[in-house]
């Protein structure tokens, strides 16, 4: 098989899995935990796809789908309409988390964490440390993630890196398939012109 077909047949897995999983916007109706809040999170501006909605929605589901353990499609729905990100998008980006991946990224944030929280030791102020002492931030962080303050602090600060690393390839993403589809309009229309 060619290296073109089988990027043909990847690519044809992945919109068959994307479209199998999306939620639809009458499934999200017909889901209990939605109901009260459906007034909100279907509106229709959350389910277009915009190249303003469509980074919202990567980014949010990042952040919730590493940091929340449970119901993170019904996180990422309810807090869509907050940042008017693309509902589908967002809620399908929280399925970077799963049986699979959580067990890697917990080790990696545990490292990340107790590294920060090392070199945050070894300042003078140690901010961090000083904030956590202080506020009830070591049971919220607990509470939110399921998980021991070194694990939840790296599972914090790894959201917030990949939902703005995902916002901006995203963007970057959206605006070269833009451009991409533009200029085959233009070629199009240009070949059209020449054969009359």
């Amino acid at each position: 098989m060619s290296e073109v077909m089988q990027t043909i047949t990847v690519k044809t897995r992945i919109v068959t899995w994307t479209r199998r999983n999306m939620p639809t916007r009458e499934q999200m109706e017909r889901n209990r935990l939605i109901r009260p809040f459906a007034h909100r999170v279907l509106r229709s501006e959350l389910w277009r796809f915009t190249r303003r909605s469509v980074p919202r929605g990567v980014a949010l589901g990042m952040l919730v789908g590493i940091i929340i353990p449970f119901a993170q499609i019904l996180f990422a729905s309810l807090l869509s309409f907050t940042v008017r990100a693309n509902v589908p998008v967002a809620a399908l980006t929280t399925f970077v988390t799963n049986p699979f991946t959580t067990p890697l990224l917990w080790l990696f944030a545990y490292r990340v964490g107790s590294w920060l929280l090392h070199v945050d030791a070894m300042t003078i102020v140690a901010p961090v440390n000083t904030a956590i002492e202080r506020t009830e931030l070591q049971d919220a962080l607990q509470w939110l993630t399921g998980a021991t303050l070194v694990t939840a602090f790296g599972l914090v600060v790894i959201a917030v890196i990949a939902s703005a690393f995902s916002y901006v390839v995203t963007s970057l993403v959206w605006r070269a398939w833009v451009a991409r589809k533009r200029k085959a309009r233009i070629v199009q229309a240009r070949s059209r012109i020449m054969d009359e």
